[in-house]
């Protein structure tokens, strides 16, 4: 008789662990506390029943039933069904868990594992990391909290998976391991998934949980959570931004312990963090042996950073407009700030029950701000007192204003610290329309500018002309 698993919540991953659970033989139950006709089509494609919204009654039904239950990410620590399966001691499995030991008995043996977390970063760090291996000739696939889940990933034609952990897929992890893996950072987020911080550090502390003597674990030293974690383990440690660290920049150079690596000036953008997450990518690759120092340096200089991530629009008059719709918290946003001298900020939207508070550390280089969203409001107080501050009601009133408070030299930076679920329905939508607002404006301001010059040229005609009949 088949293992039997209730899948909770079947979006992207819920789905991808569906689809892998069945190909594997195990008998499957899936629930979601919000049922698509598209969920129902791909439930029913693969022959599972999927149950709408049970209540109190019918979830305990239904975890008594089965043998373990796999949460997908989406599904807080909170909810009901985790709170029943660890009252009747059912097993919990996670994506990571689940492909890990899949891979395990892959025959030919597991391929290497990379992984990363941390508040902020996570998506950028995995994507340098997979462009070097590419560069240094590897099969490489960016997964796990990207477009392609693990367990989805695991059926790739790939030598190496780059693993975006989030503390989602990391809270339940029991045996995931990866060969090398890194922390960024920690700062307050997700504390409406997560009972507490520190629930949220312990979740983010699991990257490391089974870490083998063989393995590497990089941290960012600066961040002194990160730091003491590091701190504690028996594998090989490099900490990075210490001014002793192995991997660091001297003279203006990213260097390693094999050697040079690039120039600062050679990346393709070279904020503070993007240098940060350079050496981490680099350390990730380097140290287990999957790449070499010369495709780490062809990597980083050809490395464009995904989309919504200090992305810049346009520049005009003057005025560089960056969108980093991505920043949903304060220290994300924070981390944008501090990439700048003179900030005229947009901010706001829907706060995740963060501290908005937290953003007046970054005043010494904010000129303006323009508040936005559910929680304009809450922007307009951290700042009041501190910097002129104007709302609006609308994104293209928000580019208008931010306009006109910007001068030459300025940037303008659309970092909200908040989510984007008030106006949108993701960060990428509102990222979109905000470039679209600040290129509208500038291609307006140009017309405006064009139509003053063909006035002015027709009116000086009309004055030459007018001279020309007096004299006669």
């Amino acid at each position: 008789m088949s293992e039997s698993v209730l899948v909770y919540g079947v979006g992207v991953a819920g789905l991808a662990t569906t689809k892998a659970l069945v190909a594997r033989g195990y008998s499957v139950i899936a629930a979601d506390d919000t049922v698509t006709p598209a969920k129902r089509s791909a439930l029913k494609s693969l022959g599972v029943e999927l149950i709408e919204s049970p209540d109190a009654r019918r979830l305990e039904a239904l975890v008594d039933s089965v043998d373990s239950v796999a949460p997908a990410p989406g599904v807080p620590e909170t909810h009901d069904v985790l709170r029943l399966a660890m009252t009747k001691r059912k097993a919990v499995y996670g994506e990571l868990d689940l492909a890990y030991e899949w891979e395990q008995s892959r025959p030919g043996g597991p391929r290497p594992m990379i992984a990363v977390t941390g508040t902020d970063g996570k998506t950028t760090t995995v994507l340098m990391a997979e462009a070097m291996l590419r560069a240094a000739g590897k099969r490489a696939i960016a997964c796990g909290n990207t477009e392609v889940p693990l367990v989805e990933a695991l059926d790739s034609d790939v030598d190496v998976f780059v693993v975006e952990a989030t503390s989602f897929r990391l809270a339940f992890v029991e045996t995931f391991r990866a060969n090398s893996s890194a922390w960024l950072n920690l700062a307050p987020d997700h504390l409406d998934w997560h009972t507490s911080m520190g629930s949220y550090e312990q979740a983010k502390a699991r990257i490391w949980r089974n870490v083998r003597p063989s393995d590497v674990a990089v941290g960012v030293a600066t961040d002194p959570v990160v730091s003491r974690h590091l701190d504690a383990l028996r594998c090989r440690r490099i900490d990075i931004g210490n001014a002793n660290s192995s991997y660091r920049v001297r003279d203006g150079v990213l260097e390693c312990p094999s050697g040079e690596i690039t120039a600062v000036t050679s990346m393709a953008r070279s904020l503070p963090h993007d240098v940060s997450n350079g050496l981490v990518a680099a350390a990730l690759c380097i140290e287990p042996g999957l790449a070499d120092v010369g495709s780490i340096g062809d990597a980083l200089t050809t490395f464009v950073p995904p989309h919504h991530r200090i992305e810049l629009v346009a520049e005009h008059a003057g005025v560089r407009w960056f969108d980093d719709s991505k920043a949903t918290t304060p220290h994300a946003a924070l981390t944008a700030i501090r990439g700048f001298e003179k900030v005229v900020l947009i901010a706001g939207g829907r706060n995740k029950g963060l501290d908005l508070s937290a953003l007046a550390a970054g005043a010494d280089r904010i000129t303006a701000v323009v508040a936005i969203g559910e929680s304009a409001d809450d922007v307009a107080a951290t700042f009041s007192g501190l910097r002129p501050v104007e709302s609006a009601s609308s994104m293209v009133e928000a580019v208008e204003r931010a306009a006109a408070l910007a001068g030459t030299g300025d940037t303008v930076l659309l970092s909200p610290a908040c989510a984007s679920f008030d106006w949108y329905g993701g960060y990428q939508e509102r990222g979109d329309d905000f470039a679209r607002c600040v290129r509208e404006l500038i291609a307006t301001k140009g017309s405006k500018k064009s139509s003053a010059k063909a006035n002015s040229a027709t009116s000086s005609k009309k004055t030459s002309s007018k001279k020309t009949g007096a004299d006669k």
